[in-house]
């Protein structure tokens, strides 16, 4: 597969922008990696490189070219893991970009039930917030994407939707743990310790308080909901967090309720994938288990 060693060769001149970095990247003089992107481009009958003073771009040609290496990588993938299920061995790779809020507890063990039963398949879990898991999915960068309240979904081909409450999280020994009903303007009351406005948390949230006609004011602003979950027990602060990300565990030190549907409305977790695209076998087979257990939660 030599042409593959080309495409990732190329792909290292964009990522570097320039042949000199790129060659000392890939272990490669810069004189040979040269000639290997201008035998390509001559092979290939035109440029696909913008030559500049300071280093080189992509050219319209190139944008091409790399969208054509995302399919024929795909494509490869695909037919390799069918190939290793005529044999009854399932291998592959699954690529899955997700919000951070499926990273401790959901995600962790579906992939663990998955190799469980399937060893050989390998996976590459891609951090994104709710625009980069689409943009993802339409650069052939994820198979998968699992991800609160996404933004375009003009290619976004949904395989299940899971309605979230948006929680408050607190101290387990602080003032709203004696809340039997939760409402934002008891939340508004204490230290706020936020997700950006990239999340989807946020947005709602933002569009519970101007329904209330409240702002946001936080004391902390971060895109770590690791560093929300934590903080709250510092500061005696207030953090949110869906509850597919948050711990059902009575020792834990920090406790969650749903804030009230007439202050913040629900939002949907959504799985899906690009539309029109055959997944390798590996991502289809991991996305109907992601499915059935979805399906198993909205029943909790």
């Amino acid at each position: 597969m030599k042409y593959l060693k080309t495409f990732e060769l190329i792909e290292a001149v964009v990522r570097a922008g320039s042949i000199r970095k790129a060659a000392e990247d890939t272990n490669l003089t810069a004189s040979a990696l040269n000639r290997r992107i201008q035998n390509f481009e001559q092979e290939f009958g035109w440029p696909i490189f913008e030559r500049l003073p300071r280093g080189m771009r992509l050219n319209p040609a190139g944008e091409l070219l790399m969208h054509h290496i995302g399919l024929q990588r795909t494509d490869l993938a695909r037919v390799q893991s069918q190939v290793a299920d005529l044999s009854g061995e399932r291998r592959g790779h699954v690529s899955i970009a997700c919000s951070q809020a499926l990273l401790p507890y959901f995600l962790p063990e579906q992939i663990a039930i998955y190799r469980a039963a399937h060893p050989g398949v390998t996976f590459t879990v891609n951090v994104r917030d709710r625009a980069q898991a689409e943009q993802d999915l339409a650069s052939y960068s994820s198979d998968l994407a699992l991800v609160f309240e996404p933004v375009h979904m003009v290619e976004f081909e949904v395989l299940f939707a899971l309605p979230q409450a948006v929680h408050a999280v607190f101290r387990h020994d602080g003032p709203l743990a004696r809340k039997s009903t939760m409402r934002l303007r008891d939340c508004l009351n204490h230290k706020l310790v936020l997700p950006t406005a990239s999340y989807g948390v946020r947005h709602l949230l933002e569009l519970g308080a101007a329904r209330n006609g409240r702002t946001l004011t936080p004391a902390i602003e971060t895109e770590s909901f690791e560093l929300i979950r934590h903080y709250v027990m510092q500061e005696n602060a207030v953090g949110f967090q869906i509850p597919i990300g948050l711990s059902t565990s009575k020792q834990d030190t920090i406790a969650h309720r749903a804030l009230s549907a007439k202050d913040v409305p629900f939002g949907q977790l959504l799985l899906g994938q690009m539309k029109w695209r055959t997944l390798p076998v590996a991502s289809s087979k991991f996305g109907q288990q992601l499915v059935s257990a979805l399906s198993q939660y909205a029943e909790l």
